[in-house]
């Protein structure tokens, strides 16, 4: 289906950076840099356009031509500066902490598509801290021109009547095929921790805590021993942290120690921790730390599974409904909304079959809308063992978008053309008072919008 474009996607042009690290001039020879584009007080160079070309090779191979794509990167980045130098006009402030948490949400989403933090280093040849630092002014900028776009598109809506106008205005042989998405909701049982386990990981990481403090390296047992897989391999190192982006256990800890301090052993959600102060800067603390995570006892497992058997016999037997005992038995936050599952890549109960994981879609392809699956192991966000059931609230058959199964993605689909609409108005007037250069060959584009007036 083709859409009328919506400014810029900022999501994709953080990726095409992301990705494109250090591959502009891999077997290209050295290109010397120049300024291809001036926005106000923003420069876009050549070096930027050629990154994004490569990156765009390299994941869509050869469709389209050379110039044209570059012509399109060249616009979007144009879209972006532009933004930009409003933001920078508006004195649009982007907090530290709203940076940190900004990079940590989407490189936790780039690391997903690697499959682990280790194999998404290797790729780069680079640590996450490293590369955090490398985006950090990129991930700002890209904020303050998220928050001038929301600003100028806040007030825009439509109407009943506007998204059956542009529903009609769609060609019939336009209309897009949906694929078949499925609504879940869950039960989880999440097995507690025996006493010997805690006695375990305990006597563990005081072993672990003597050694340091009789000399060896913090850095090298973290390496050898530490179980949080996003800073073992850095010797335990977190980066630079503030105020309310850790547990607050952890925090708390974290920032009453002095320089080179080794904490007493620390129990958070993830597990245990032992912590050493690296450098505090103002408000804000580097630490290491040593992570081990106690683990359920098979017997407990078991318990779990069956205590979950029993559950869904309640359900079965219509003692209760799904959503009555989502209340009264899950052990995990999902309760709070009936069980829903949240799809990580749209934030909505959604999803598509190639959105779900293999093994949950093993086990709900065979279920009938309203059935419950037998109790099925998994691993926690935090990586604990656990057992849950799994609901199947809702599946569509794949079929032709229609405006009476499909309204709720026709009035966003239609909420996004008039946002865009809107946006190009924007840009117009914008354009007519902001100082723009286009140099070299780029400048000959055909592009959507006049951009030099």
């Amino acid at each position: 289906m083709k859409l009328k474009p919506y400014i810029l996607l900022l999501s994709l042009i953080f990726a095409l950076n992301l990705f494109a690290q250090d591959t502009t001039n891999q077997g290209q020879g050295v290109v010397i840099d120049q300024i291809v584009a001036v926005i106000g007080a923003n420069v876009i160079l050549h070096s930027d356009v050629e990154a994004q070309y490569v990156q765009y090779r390299m994941q869509e191979g050869a469709k389209g031509s050379a110039s044209k794509v570059k012509c399109s990167i060249l616009e979007n980045m144009l879209y972006q500066k532009l933004l930009l130098n409003q933001a920078e006009l508006d004195s649009v402030e982007v907090s530290e902490v709203q940076v940190e948490g900004e990079m940590d949400r989407r490189l936790r989403h780039y690391i997903s598509m690697f499959g682990s933090p280790e194999k998404f280093e290797e790729f780069y040849k680079k640590s996450i801290l490293q590369f955090k630092e490398d985006l950090r002014e990129q991930v700002k900028e890209l904020m303050m021109v998220e928050n001038v776009q929301q600003t100028i598109t806040a007030d825009v809506k439509v109407t009943p009547s506007e998204v059956r106008a542009f529903f009609k205005d769609i060609p019939n042989d336009s209309l897009p095929f949906l694929n078949s998405e499925f609504q879940l909701a869950q039960i989880v049982i999440m097995p507690p921790i025996n006493k010997d386990e805690k006695e375990r990981v305990n006597t563990k990481l005081t072993e672990l805590r003597n050694r340091i403090l009789k000399g060896e390296s913090f850095a090298t047992l973290a390496i050898l021993y530490s179980e949080d897989p996003g800073s073992a391999k850095n010797g335990g190192e977190l980066g630079l942290h503030g105020r309310g982006e850790m547990f607050p256990e952890f925090e708390a800890v974290a920032f009453s120690l002095k320089d080179g301090e080794v904490s007493e052993i620390t129990e958070t959600e993830a597990g245990y921790h032992i912590i050493q102060l690296i450098e505090r800067r103002g408000d804000y603390i580097n630490v290491r730390h040593i992570l081990i995570m106690p683990k359920v006892s098979p017997l407990d497992l078991a318990k779990a599974k069956m205590k979950l058997d029993s559950v869904a016999l309640l359900i079965q037997d219509k003692k209760y409904t799904f959503e009555d005992a989502v209340k009264k038995f899950s052990e995990d936050p999902s309760k709070n909304n009936g069980g829903l599952l949240i799809n990580p890549m749209t934030g909505n109960s959604i999803f598509e079959s190639d959105q779900l994981d293999p093994k949950v879609f093993f086990v709900i392809d065979k279920l009938k809308v309203d059935d419950i699956s037998n109790p099925v192991p998994f691993k926690m966000a935090d990586g604990k063992d656990a057992y849950r059931i799994l609901f199947l609230k809702s599946r569509t058959e794949p079929h032709k978008a229609n405006l009476k199964d499909d309204y709720d993605k026709m009035q966003a689909w239609a909420l996004e053309d008039k946002k865009g609409k809107v946006m190009n108005e924007w840009i117009n007037e914008k354009v007519s008072s902001t100082f723009i250069r286009i140099n070299g060959r780029l400048k000959d584009c055909e592009f959507e919008n006049n951009w030099v007036k």
